[in-house]
């Protein structure tokens, strides 16, 4: 079992340790106006006030209270996380299947591909007013969005991983008797699955970055809807602290999908110490 590696993590502590200690200084020499830039202090007290229960909240208008205690990231981050997870879901779901489908089957391949390259550089962020259009606000356009975004990281992946299996691994197991389904379960599958896990963790992070995107503008709560409110009150420590939330959430769902990786992929010899 693997011990860990305090020492890796305080490495990789320098650089950030050490920009937050520029950018606090910068602002301590009152070099940037704060409302341009808060300190590190101002925004790490906002993301306290943004993360404490509500119970503490006082409604007086101007107090430095007035938004302290709201407990409102939580629920903003549950709201943003459950879109995610909805539509990777959905797209990721979807781009397995068809994936497997063209990247084993070229007669599929070649009917498909043509479509899938014009949709596939189109950004999310572009079927917005259709989002809107097609499913009204609230939930479900976002939804749709972060399905478009997590589809084609999954697809592509899936369909150069099942693509590049090695022939001298199919051969092999024809000449041992392997049925059809033994060579796509026990072969294809487990050969394509470095490339469907990458193509998975990069789907994540898409679909991460759009719910911000589809937050701003189809729904009434969650970390981009957060921001903007914030942006439109010119509370830019309040903008700041949504910000580093997601960047904090993202690392720890990076983190998870590494792990999972190591664990599903712990025969494969890139992992061998």
């Amino acid at each position: 079992m693997k011990t860990f590696n305090w020492r890796a993590v305080a490495s990789g502590l320098v650089v950030p340790v050490a920009v937050i200690a520029v950018w606090q200084l910068v602002c301590v020499l009152g070099w940037v106006s704060p409302l341009k830039l808060p300190s590190p202090l101002a925004v790490a007290g906002r993301w306290v006030q943004y993360i404490s229960p509500a119970e503490a909240y006082t409604p007086e208008a101007g107090s430095w209270m007035a938004w302290a205690f709201s407990g409102e990231l939580l629920r903003d981050a549950m709201g943003s996380m459950y879109r995610v997870v909805m539509g990777f879901l959905i797209g990721g779901g979807l781009a397995l299947p068809i994936g497997i489908l063209m990247g084993a089957n070229q007669r599929i391949y070649d009917k498909l591909y043509i479509l899938v390259q014009v949709l596939r550089p189109i950004p999310p962020s572009a079927y917005t007013p259709l989002a809107m259009l097609w499913f009204g606000l609230g939930n479900p356009p976002a939804v749709f969005m972060i399905a478009i975004a997590a589809f084609f990281p999954v697809l592509i992946n899936t369909i150069v991983g099942v693509r590049q299996v090695d022939s001298i691994y199919l051969r092999a197991a024809r000449n041992l008797g392997a049925s059809q389904s033994t060579l796509f379960l026990r072969v294809m599958l487990p050969a394509a699955t470095p490339y469907i896990l990458a193509g998975i963790r990069i789907a994540i992070g898409a679909a991460f970055m759009i719910v911000i995107v589809s937050e701003l503008i189809a729904v009434p709560d969650g970390l981009g809807f957060r921001i903007n409110e914030a942006r439109e009150y010119s509370w830019t420590d309040k903008v700041m602290a949504g910000m580093f939330t997601i960047g904090l959430i993202g690392l720890a769902l990076d983190i998870g999908m590494n792990k999972l990786n190591n664990y599903l992929l712990r025969w494969h010899r890139g992992l061998e110490s």
